[in-house]
Parts: structure tokens; C-alpha cells; sequence
């Protein structure tokens, strides 16, 4: 597998002071939500260092086969990798069987690969998932979280994590509904993004001058769309237009 599993496994020998921590790039708010139909994941575009913006245009959700997906808060190197190499393993899995892997048992495989990287996490090189998958065989979104040491979690409902995790799940708690549908879940993940770049100096909000807005994708039993930059856009000039202004 080359250079990705050695950036995994090997890492516990790399010894790092909390001076040379300080500017890595760290990725910020990612979350995801089931819907009627199936489940949504989201997550901003900047990545800070410190005090300082360090991208403006990260990714942080990517598509992981033809029915999941995953989104990583942490710290911006190890959590790109970690998404690199499990692409990579789901999709050696279905040449090797010819069949995907079942949900779940895409979960626990990420789960190993977090625990991975546990000894860097003490370190502070800390990467956090959330993944979503279309369980065909229940007919359902799944949500997993996971913490620091590897462990794996079911979540009924939604999920946020990262800097402004905490300020993203208060506003989906406020919205989400069970038989929401799929307009209502975009306009759902795309406000509780808004609500933490509001509160959270490491999340950043919709960007009309640069034309940098969240990246979200839909998870269904057709497989995952990119929700378009025309539609997130509006989305967001609703979300802000509903707000009351301060005099």
C-alpha cells in the first residue's frame, strides 16, 4: 500500500513539541444528519493555524465508495491521509470480493485505522471522523462517530464534531426532524454550519465575495450526490436573509 499506511503506523516514533504543533493546519466544523430518504454530511472549507487562516478552500467531505461517505476534523495532513487510504481499502476490498463492504463493517474498519493512529493523537495529531453510509439492507442512513482512541458510535440522529461541533449539534437540535426531506436536510446542515462559524472562530461561514461556500453531499439508496454550488449558494443567502439585522 505504499507510503499511506506508514504515515499511520509509524508516526508513534515521531516525537513533536507543542511550539511545532502550534501551525499545523487543522480542519474545523464537519457534521451529518438522516433524513427521510437517507443522510447528509457537510462540512466548511478553512483550515486554521493557530490564530491564522491557513486554506480557505479545504475539503473535509469526501466520498468513500458508491453508498458512504466520510467527513474529518483534526489536524489537516494526518486527517487528508487518513480519507486517501480509506478510499483506498474499500476500494481494494471490492475487487478482492467483488462485493462492497457492508456498512457497518466500513465502520469498524475506519474504527481500526483511528486507533492507528492513537499514539500521534497524544501528540496532539489528532483526526476525528464521522461516517455516513446507505445501509441497503436495512433501508437507511447510518451515522457513526468516533473518538480519539478508535471507538465507534451509532448516532440516531445527527452528529457534529470539531471546533464548532458543540454550537452545530445545539442548532441541529433546534431543526431536525425525522421525515424531513432532502431540501429540509441541506437547509438543516447548511444553518447549523452557519451557527458555528457565528460562535467559532475556527469555522468559517458562507463566503459571497470569494464565492466559498460549505461542501455537502447526500448519501441515498441511489448512491451519493454532490449537493451543487448554485443550490448551497441560495440555501445560504436564505439562511442570512431570515436572520434579523443588528441596528
Amino acid at each position: 500500500m505504499g507510503r499511506l499506511p506508514f504515515l499511520l503506523t509509524r508516526w508513534e516514533h515521531l516525537h513533536l513539541s507543542p511550539d511545532e504543533l502550534a501551525p499545523l493546519p487543522k480542519g474545523t466544523t464537519v457534521l451529518a444528519l438522516k433524513y427521510r430518504d437517507g443522510v447528509a454530511i457537510a462540512g466548511d472549507r478553512q483550515a486554521t493555524e493557530g490564530t491564522q487562516i491557513a486554506a480557505r478552500r479545504i475539503e473535509k467531505v469526501f466520498k468513500a465508495d458508491g453508498h458512504s461517505a466520510i467527513a474529518i476534523a483534526g489536524v489537516a495532513g494526518p486527517c487528508l491521509e487518513l480519507a486517501r487510504l480509506f478510499q483506498t481499502e474499500l476500494e481494494h476490498y471490492e475487487k478482492l470480493e467483488g462485493v462492497e463492504l457492508s456498512t457497518e463493517g466500513k465502520a469498524n474498519k475506519l474504527a481500526q485505522m483511528v486507533k492507528m493512529n492513537f499514539p500521534m493523537a497524544l501528540q496532539g495529531l489528532v483526526v476525528i471522523p464521522i461516517f455516513v453510509g446507505y445501509d441497503r439492507r436495512r433501508g437507511e442512513g447510518k451515522i457513526y462517530k468516533y473518538d480519539v482512541t478508535g471507538g465507534r458510535y451509532d448516532e440516531a440522529e445527527y452528529h457534529a464534531t470539531g471546533s464548532g461541533g458543540t454550537h452545530a449539534r445545539a442548532s441541529m437540535k433546534k431543526r431536525h426532524r425525522e421525515d424531513m426531506d432532502e431540501g429540509a436536510a441541506i437547509h438543516t446542515a447548511l444553518e447549523a454550519l452557519y451557527d458555528a462559524a457565528e460562535e467559532d472562530v475556527g469555522t468559517a461561514g458562507p463566503d459571497f465575495v470569494r464565492g466559498i461556500f460549505p461542501t455537502i453531499k447526500t448519501v441515498t439508496a441511489g448512491g451519493i450526490l454532490d449537493v451543487q454550488e448554485d443550490q448551497v449558494r441560495a440555501v445560504c443567502q436564505t439562511i442570512i436573509e431570515a436572520r434579523p439585522r443588528s441596528h
